[in-house]
């Protein structure tokens, strides 16, 4: 049985970009997602909200895309080294996001993820149609994904771990035993138990007693 469970978050955690704006690039809608996105920090929509419009921008895009935005992202420094430390000390790792199953799936696989929890986008005859399919991934999803996979895995909350840059981030630190602020916004650094401030990964192995 696993000794604990880490749950990171995707965009600007475990992956340097946020993946709408990569899948935005490619639509030529980046600065009208830029602009959905700061009415979201400003508080003036919620995330699900934000989510829909910011995809709406996508309507047309070949499915193709995906791959392209596969081949751009990039994986933060150190998440190998996290990943694999946590799997040798007996725990399990999760990554749930507010971005797309269709460009994070193989990133998780590639670091041998435990779990993986985002968004999916419709496309319809090899096209997106700007929509979202079922329930928007937002903060109180990904708290309810960090509460399921510790049932899942056997390992109660009080041994748990969320590392999270935004304010979606902050209902599954609120749950979990330690909130660890990864490179993150004020609000979230103030709510967190431990800041890490360098985009290096392997940092978290330290604040969980698994580096000197």
């Amino acid at each position: 049985m696993p000794r604990f469970l880490v749950v990171l978050d995707a965009d600007s955690t475990l992956l340097e970009d946020e993946v709408i704006e990569l899948l935005a690039d490619a639509a030529g809608t980046r600065a009208a997602v830029a602009a959905v996105t700061e009415r979201a920090m400003r508080g003036e929509i919620d995330f699900a909200e934000s989510l829909r419009e910011r995809v709406a921008t996508l309507a047309g895009l070949p499915s193709a895309v995906f791959a392209e935005a596969q081949r751009a992202v990039r994986v933060t420094p150190g998440a190998r080294e996290l990943v694999d430390g946590v799997h040798a000390a007996g725990g399990t790792v999760g990554v749930v996001s507010g971005g797309f199953h269709e460009v994070l799936d193989p990133v998780a696989g590639g670091l041998g993820l435990d779990h993986c929890r985002a968004n999916r986008l419709e496309v319809v005859d090899g096209v997106l149609t700007g929509r979202v399919l079922g329930e928007v991934v937002d903060a109180e999803a990904k708290a309810v994904a960090l509460r399921a996979w510790a049932a899942a895995d056997g390992v109660p909350l009080h041994q748990t771990v969320a590392v999270g840059d935004g304010a979606n981030d902050l209902a599954m630190m609120r749950d979990a035993a330690l909130a660890v602020a990864f490179d993150a916004k004020p609000r979230v650094r103030a709510a967190a138990d431990v800041v890490v401030v360098d985009r290096d990964l392997a940092a978290v192995l330290a604040v969980l007693g698994l580096r000197g």
